[in-house]
């Protein structure tokens, strides 16, 4: 297992470089596609089950059990904002082998246009969409899954547009036995193929590595995810949180190596993960620790979400907390087409 994990980790250094946001193209490709997700923390790369949605986080984990399931999934973000996704799984030719689709959109709302001497010019709408399509292959005489997801990109913001190409690698260790799943997750490696005006950017890449188990004997699963492995430094100092004193000195908001350390953690943890009715808390460090108000409690990073089996569907839904003034609702729902 270890080996295949060094090999597309090795592949991963060679290609990527240090990214923050607000400085890459089609960053709707890394918002939480499920509400399983979002309620583990919003990363989730070992999700080995029946729900195709888990395949556009990490390829690998495609498998056979996800024939013919369909998942129809939709985020009520912030403010207008509004995305969601579509996966779907099938076997396919003589040797059965599985595939999967999934298209991932976001709608931007419609915004009211001005010229640069704030004269009118009409409303204007923005959105983007992508088009996946995937498969995976189990190495021989081993618990070891590979799979990959090629990508079609589309985006359109007023009177601009642009297309590009991105393709997902991804590597899972599933040992049914002792109900534990190693994944590791290359998302985005790509470009743009035409720009928006003449300036080529780069794509929002991600390398995502993560750990769950059940518990013997106890129907709980845990799961540890590491975010942003290709980027060590995700701290910043915030000035809001700079202290002044009496005498007027300055002390700078400086996030210690712990602190960087743990924005690189995701939590989460399911309640009867096997059964008809399931309990999802999650935890996000980076979340909680960027959108935080000092002295204030505004339970920041936490998320939490259920889902309930009724016949042939499984409905989903999970809350995220921002802050104060800011959270947002997941609905989903799993058709089981068999």
């Amino acid at each position: 297992m270890l080996r295949y994990i060094f090999l597309i980790f090795g592949l991963c250094t060679t290609i990527s470089h240090a990214q923050i946001g607000g400085r890459y193209t089609y960053q709707f490709l890394n918002l939480v596609s499920s509400p399983r997700q979002a309620a583990l923390g919003g990363k989730h790369v070992t999700g080995y089950s029946m729900d195709p949605t888990s395949v556009l986080l990490n390829p690998a984990t495609l498998n056979r059990e996800m024939h013919n399931q369909l998942a129809v999934n939709y985020v009520n973000y912030i403010s207008d904002v509004n995305y969601g996704s579509v996966s779907y799984a099938s076997q396919l030719g003589s040797k059965r082998r599985i595939f999967h689709i999934g298209v991932t959109y976001i709608n931007y709302g419609t915004f009211d246009g001005f010229d640069e001497f704030a004269n009118p010019t009409g409303d204007f709408s923005a959105g983007e969409v992508a088009l996946s399509i995937g498969h995976a292959y189990t190495i021989p005489n081993s618990n070891v899954h590979v799979g990959a997801n090629a990508k079609v990109i589309s985006s359109r913001l007023e009177e601009f547009s642009s297309i590009g190409g991105a393709l997902d690698l991804g590597v899972l260790y599933h040992h049914p036995d002792k109900k534990l799943d190693i994944g590791l997750s290359l998302r985005n490696i790509g470009t743009q193929f035409t720009t928006y005006a003449g300036v080529r950017e780069d794509l929002p890449f991600a390398v995502d590595f993560g750990i769950a188990n059940t518990l013997s004997n106890v129907p709980i699963r845990w799961n540890l995810t590491l975010e942003n492995l290709h980027i060590w430094d995700v701290a910043f100092s915030n000035p809001s949180r700079d202290i002044t004193d009496l005498e007027g000195n300055v002390t700078k908001d400086d996030p210690s190596f712990i602190n960087n350390i743990f924005r690189h953690v995701v939590l989460g943890t399911e309640f009867f993960p096997e059964g008809g009715f399931t309990i999802r808390l999650g935890y996000n460090f980076r979340r909680s620790e960027e959108l935080r108000i000092v002295d204030q409690r505004a339970f920041a990073g936490l998320s939490g979400g259920l889902s309930v089996k009724i016949g042939k569907f499984r409905f989903a839904y999970s809350y995220v907390r921002y802050n104060a003034a800011a959270a947002t609702s997941t609905f989903g729902v799993n058709v089981n087409l068999q």
